[in-house]
């Protein structure tokens, strides 16, 4: 496993960062105590949470592994987020200084640290003035409860007016933005990838492999999700990555070139997926998750090699994303100056 720096940081983080919104969920403790072992001994250091993963269990499971003896905190860049309710009272959501500061301190005893390294706020939160959010987090890195900042599920519009007001107030930036990136979505390209790239922040892509659907489990001619996957329960968790969401012509397309490559890379269609969006434009480290340990077994055979420049060509082609106004005109008009 190789190092990158976080954004414009000097952060140094794994070139895979380890996903745990299964723990507690679909993986029982023990087993993620075990992927989290085999993760480091890879040389992973970089972990995702949430407090909304399970309800906490996530980041209680991760604070368990981290206060054994063998396990040195201080090799590890622990992330977690912010913004979703964590219960039933009027205040126990958004991005107000409040639920703030009682989801960081939660957050902090869960996971048996006395800091987070990269503290994310999840979703933009259309009810709290953004300058109140800012300078709440500005305030944590202050104390040192928190090293960076970071965002997720943000429009390109929303992210440069956040970065826009920090740098007016003075306050800590933003380092990094997770986003969801992969073959099957990469409308991130229009407006977020270019803010990342101009300002400096580092792209931690959630799901890589679109929830299972570039795992190599689908192909054309089905009619339905294996019984075993994401998939099948997707639809009735109302989770986007449903069949009826997915199973289309264009879906299709992507992976019968996705099974070409990884036939002809001699790779699996997920290590083919992962390696691609692991080598785009202003990426740090996509975020893998695993169910079980064969599953990061696998996932993590995605780095130490490289796709051809004919197979990234044919995988960029097939998965472009549409295009329209304006993002097409001024394509055009550019390309004839």
């Amino acid at each position: 496993m190789e190092y990158r720096l976080l954004g414009k940081t000097g952060l140094k983080v794994s070139e895979l960062c380890l996903g745990t919104m299964t723990f507690g969920r679909e993986t029982d403790e023990a087993t993620s105590h075990r992927i989290l072992d085999s993760f480091v001994d890879t040389g992973g250091n970089f972990l995702d949470t949430a407090d909304v993963y399970t309800t906490g269990a996530s980041e209680s499971i991760i604070g368990k592994w981290l206060n054994r003896s063998e396990v040195n905190r201080d090799d590890l860049v622990l992330a977690t987020k912010v913004r979703f309710p964590m219960g039933d009272g009027p205040n126990d959501a958004g991005l107000g200084r409040k639920h703030i500061l009682k989801a960081v301190e939660a957050s902090l005893n869960r996971l048996q640290t006395d800091y987070i390294d990269l503290y994310q706020v999840h979703c933009w939160d259309p009810l709290t003035p953004l300058e109140e959010t800012l300078s709440t987090l500005d305030g944590l890195v202050q104390q040192g409860v928190v090293r960076y900042l970071g965002v997720s599920n943000f429009t390109g519009y929303q992210l440069q007016r956040a970065l826009d007001l920090m740098t007016m107030l003075g306050l800590e930036r933003f380092v990094s933005l997770q986003p969801q990136y992969n073959l099957l979505e990469r409308g991130i390209e229009h407006e977020l990838v270019p803010v990342c790239l101009d300002e400096g922040l580092g792209i931690i892509p959630w799901s890589p492999l679109r929830g299972g659907w570039l795992s190599g489990k689908f192909y054309r001619g089905m009619t339905a999700p294996p019984g075993d996957s994401r998939i099948s329960i997707a639809g009735e968790k109302g989770w986007s990555e449903s069949w009826d969401n997915y199973a289309n012509e264009s879906t299709w397309s992507v992976v019968d070139v996705l099974l070409e490559v990884a036939g002809e890379c001699g790779k699996t269609p997920a290590q083919v997926a992962l390696n691609w969006v692991l080598n785009r434009p202003g990426v740090t480290a996509p975020i893998i998750g695993a169910r079980t340990m064969e599953q990061l077994q696998a996932n993590t055979g995605s780095v130490g090699w490289a796709l051809s420049a004919d197979h990234r060509a044919r995988l960029d082609a097939v998965s472009n994303p549409p295009s329209f106004y304006p993002y097409e005109f001024i394509r055009r008009l550019g390309a004839r100056d």
